[in-house]
């Protein structure tokens, strides 16, 4: 590995993977730079070697999104808040930064982003750049919460964007899927620190779907798990508190977040893999083992929750009133299958918002996420299950499996062709080019 006078870049061919281990790519050299100029430089220099750039973060797609077999940039030396501006309430974060750096940080000022997904090892620029969200009745996802970027473009310039300057690259490079530059800066909208209160409780899948519409309309934050082979599920409803704060106990969180929810839920999938048969029975004491528990605490820590078992995932974002109908049909489609699924299905919902290739553009949506365990056969479960959604109209999460493709995303888009010909004019030669974008956007 050779050292710049600052950041660093390696050859060799070293073999890059992500998080759930079923993407590799192998590129010609990384660049881990410590300024936009040095990220700008690289770029440039790739233009000139004529290979194709990706920036990727922390790997957390379980899409090839990032893979390329040119120049992979790694943004992890850009990271750290550039200014916290309390007038107009907005934080200007490097786009290397981790979320979960940025959550402790804006805690320590008292501030407090709206809404989160549910894990913040993530970068932020490849949070929103693959559209990472939580569940909301009224608050969007992580990229509906910028307000103004910073990237570097094909020929090497940096372009700054909101929605009063550039405003058509900012209404599409919120959730780029790295195809028109590399994001180097990211502002967010901020808001005072507040309290959240979770209610999670286990409750029969039939109840939810009975009373769905009403458990979303009377939280501001409803999601919960259907455990397949079962007719239970566990819900989480998140609401602002006055306090006072009641965080989740040192040891019952040990017990409940650590102990069950990883450690034993690891034993579950290894016996599964080993003996798939077992897996309806294991199904059946694993969703009674959560009890119901309420706490408070400031957001991030009732948003998110540690994920220390590996798996695949499939999410799809369908028109939220058709949650129901959809949820019904993957259900009678797993009980006729003979499949044996050992993870639970989660769902959350988000609010219509104004990102052209947002899996919620446009429309109030439900999210329907498919896991397997990593290792595990899971073609025929997600083939089943994506045939189930795209009936539906149902949209990809872009850093999930699927296999929808361009002429698809037409369909189900309808400012697709915005995006293309913003590409077409930012990346005429395809510099940010790779084979997933390829097939999503077109050539």
């Amino acid at each position: 590995m050779s050292s710049t006078a600052s950041g660093k870049t390696s050859g060799a061919n070293s073999t890059w993977r992500n998080w759930g281990g079923n993407v590799a790519a192998r590129p010609v050299r990384q660049v881990a730079p410590v300024s936009v100029e040095e990220l700008a430089e690289a770029v440039r220099r790739a233009r000139e070697d004529g290979l194709p750039v990706k920036a990727v973060g922390t790997g957390h797609s379980f899409t090839s999104i990032a893979a390329t077999d040119g120049v992979l940039i790694r943004p992890q030396l850009l990271t750290g808040i550039r200014n916290i501006d309390r007038d107009s309430m907005t934080v200007t974060v490097e786009a290397g930064t981790p979320l979960k750096r940025l959550n402790a940080a804006l805690a320590r000022e008292g501030l407090s982003l709206t809404n989160m997904g549910d894990i913040m090892e993530q970068t932020v620029s490849g949070a929103t750049s693959t559209g990472t969200h939580g569940t909301g009745r009224d608050s969007a996802s992580i990229a509906a919460q910028i307000k103004g970027l910073e990237l570097v473009t094909a020929d090497g310039s940096v372009l700054s964007c909101s929605a009063t300057e550039n405003p058509e690259v900012f209404a599409a490079a919120r959730l780029g899927l790295g195809a028109l530059g590399i994001v180097t800066a990211i502002t967010f909208a901020v808001e005072p620190l507040f309290l959240l209160t979770a209610r999670e409780e286990p409750m029969p899948l039939d109840r939810v779907l009975a009373e769905f519409d009403q458990l979303w309309a009377e939280n501001e934050h409803f999601e919960f798990y259907w455990f397949p082979h079962t007719g239970n599920t566990n819900t989480k409803r998140n609401n602002r508190s006055a306090g006072p704060e009641q965080p989740v106990g040192r040891l019952a969180g040990w017990f409940e977040d650590e102990f069950l929810s990883n450690g034993l839920f690891q034993v579950t999938q290894w016996v599964g893999r080993a003996a798939p048969a077992s897996i309806p029975g294991i199904a059946k004491i694993s969703s009674r083992v959560l009890s119901a528990r309420t706490y408070t605490d400031i957001p991030y820590k009732v948003f998110t929750s540690p994920r220390r078992v590996r798996f695949v995932e499939m999410e799809y974002a369908v028109p939220r009133a058709a949650l129901v109908e959809t949820l019904r049909e993957l259900k009678a489609m797993v009980e006729r299958s003979g499949l044996r699924i050992s993870f639970p299905v989660e769902v959350r919902t988000a609010p219509a918002d104004d990102i052209t290739l947002s899996t919620a553009s446009g429309r109030d949506s439900a999210y329907i996420a498919v896991h397997m365990y990593r290792g595990t056969p899971y073609q025929s479960y997600f083939t089943a299950a994506e045939r189930i959604f795209t009936a539906h109209e149902g949209r990809p999460h872009w850093g999930k499996v699927h296999t929808r493709d361009a002429e698809y995303f037409a369909r189900v888009y309808p400012r697709f062709a915005e995006f293309t010909a913003l590409r077409d004019r930012l990346d005429p030669d395809r510099l940010f080019r790779n084979d997933y974008l390829r097939r999503v956007l077109g050539p």
